[in-house]
């Protein structure tokens, strides 16, 4: 099989990653519910991962927190800031991940448009929108529909001079590219732990700045007199036994990430989505969407085949896998003008080859040969 879908779950998983995995599981009890050293070792582990990935982030260790999902991280930021009918800026690329939550509360949510890899009328929008009054801007730092990179570092400063909160979602960019929590200045930034930084779905991320509100409540292993939750991180937001064997795994992609470098996994996964750019836009009927300021995603629609079916007859002929449809996206088709039709959107990983590529556009224009 040739996958093609690391913007949903990276595929396949470092070796180290599976072993820890499977260590863990074999080894590991509940980090602060015994003594013994397979409690201990699980504490140990634990830990690790908080300093890794306080490493990579640029915080304390004290301020990273363990959680299910990226989606997960983005529930608790956003939720511990605003209020119900709080006004809130985001940009016209989000995932529902940061948009359903905010319906749910009742926010007034307010959209920074901009065409496609137009980042300066996006800029220009947020500038505009980003009034006195705003509880929180909240936006991704990657589309992940069209992997336009968004010009997060700007709006986090037009943030900063307007003293309004700035939440970042890092699904499409932790361990692609840089993410600085002392730079930004972020109240927030939340990433799950099954793309780009190679570990085990059910993992996430969430790097605090802010006072925190709990989603729920429940044992920690820490203050077990007292009936109120910890006031302190990670504690406070990490109820319930942990995902040991998941935080094992993500330890280990999150080492994998540093190893090899942000810079040199972005750079092969660019070159990729370049080459297919190349093929693609050659095949009639194939339009692809693609601009200065973009990492490996690449979508694309076609004149002649539905996006859906164009990705069934990918994995059921050609044993390719890709994804197709609204991504969970709807903000970002909006902008993009592909609501109606959705697109077929191929994102390679670190362990895709040209010759992966070579048979994607192989297979595209095959399919879009006249009968």
């Amino acid at each position: 099989m040739i996958y093609l879908d690391n913007s949903a779950t990276s595929l396949p998983r470092p070796p180290q990653v599976i072993r820890a995995v499977t260590n863990a599981m074999e080894h590991c009890a509940s980090p602060g519910r015994g003594s013994g050293i397979p409690a201990e070792d699980a504490a140990e582990m634990i830990y690790r991962l908080r300093m890794e990935a306080g490493r990579l982030f640029h915080t304390e260790p004290e301020q990273v927190v363990f959680t299910t999902s990226a989606t997960h991280g983005l529930n608790i930021a956003i939720k511990s800031i605003v209020g119900r009918k709080g006004r809130v800026v985001c940009s016209g690329m989000e995932h529902n991940a940061v948009i359903r939550p905010l319906r749910a509360i009742g926010a007034d949510v307010q959209i920074a448009r901009g065409r496609l890899f137009d980042r300066e009328a996006l800029l220009r929008d947020f500038d505009r929108l980003l009034t006195p009054g705003t509880a929180l801007c909240v936006m991704t730092h990657v589309s992940n529909v069209f992997g336009w990179i968004l010009p997060v570092e700007e709006v986090a400063e037009l943030c900063r001079r307007r003293k309004i909160p700035f939440v970042l979602d890092a699904s499409q960019s932790a361990g692609i590219l840089p993410v600085d929590m002392s730079r930004l200045g972020a109240a927030f930034v939340a990433c799950p732990g099954h793309k780009g930084l190679l570990g085990p779905q059910g993992t996430g991320l969430l790097i605090c700045n802010h006072d925190t509100k709990t989603l729920i409540e429940g044992g920690t292993g820490s203050l077990s007199k007292g009936a109120d939750m910890p006031d302190f991180l990670p504690d406070r937001l990490e109820p319930g036994t942990p995902n040991v064997p998941g935080a094992a795994g993500l330890l280990a992609g999150i080492r994998c990430v540093r190893k090899r470098g942000e810079k040199n996994i972005l750079r092969h996964e660019v070159y990729l989505r370049q080459m297919a750019q190349r093929g693609l836009r050659q095949i009639p009927g194939v339009h692809v969407f693609c601009g200065e300021e973009q990492t490996g995603v690449l979508s694309l629609v076609s004149d002649k085949i539905d996006c859906v079916e164009l990705g069934e007859k990918l994995a059921r002929q050609w044993d390719i896998a890709t994804r197709s449809g609204i991504h969970c996206a709807f903000t970002a088709h909006e902008t993009a003008g592909t609501l109606s039709t959705g697109t077929l959107r191929i994102s390679p990983g670190y362990y895709n080859t040209e010759a992966d590529i070579m048979e994607l556009i192989q297979a595209v224009e095959q399919l879009h040969r006249p009968v």
